[in-house]
């Protein structure tokens, strides 16, 4: 831990907001990505624009570009600030949609949870625009990528940190899981056999 100690709690150990106004605003920058891993039929659909609710990205574009703006709503100590860009770009895999969000501001504290809340409420967006397809899907790997600005300055995650991706798994038959607890058990039984 650093020794600033914690700086979001008070002498008294009650939570509090971070006080920045003697801080100077400088220009900040962060980069967040996510993942949403699905059927390589659904990522197709979505390529295609072929998703029964319309345009999944464009809906996931500005999903998350207002939940960027709107990140001190819902992060109770997080700092409103003054978002001066937003940019959310997708990049389309065999089974997955990759979620890249940048948001910028000038101000006295960063936009590291405003560039993470923009990632996931697009995510989250796209979830919902394919979960008629494929309820399968999965959100991970959600993580700040890149921050410039502000004491701690330039920081970026290294490369291959986030290697191993997330596989959708099909869940098991529910009669073969019956069977493999009983065998577990001892309680596989026949029909001619009390309990």
């Amino acid at each position: 831990m650093s020794d600033r100690g914690l700086t979001h709690i008070d002498p008294l150990g009650r939570a509090r907001m971070v006080d920045v106004t003697p801080k100077e605003a400088t220009h900040r920058r962060a980069i967040a990505r996510c993942k949403v891993f699905m059927m390589p039929e659904t990522t197709g659909k979505v390529a295609a624009n072929a998703m029964s609710k319309g345009d999944v990205l464009g809906a996931a574009r500005i999903a998350g570009i207002q939940a960027a703006k709107r990140t001190a709503d819902m992060i109770p100590l997080c700092h409103p600030l003054l978002v001066g860009a937003v940019t959310i770009n997708f990049n389309l895999g065999d089974n997955y949609v990759e979620v890249e969000t940048q948001v910028e501001t000038v101000d006295r504290t960063g936009v590291e949870m405003e560039a993470m809340t923009a990632c996931s409420i697009a995510a989250l967006t796209i979830y919902d625009m394919c979960k008629s397809a494929d309820r399968s899907m999965v959100i991970g790997e959600l993580a700040l990528w890149e921050k410039t600005g502000g004491r701690s300055g330039h920081w970026r995650r290294p490369p291959g940190e986030l290697s191993m991706p997330l596989v959708n798994t099909p869940m098991p038959n529910i009669d073969d899981l019956d069977s493999d607890i009983d065998a577990l058990i001892g309680t596989e039984s026949d029909d001619d056999q009390p309990l």
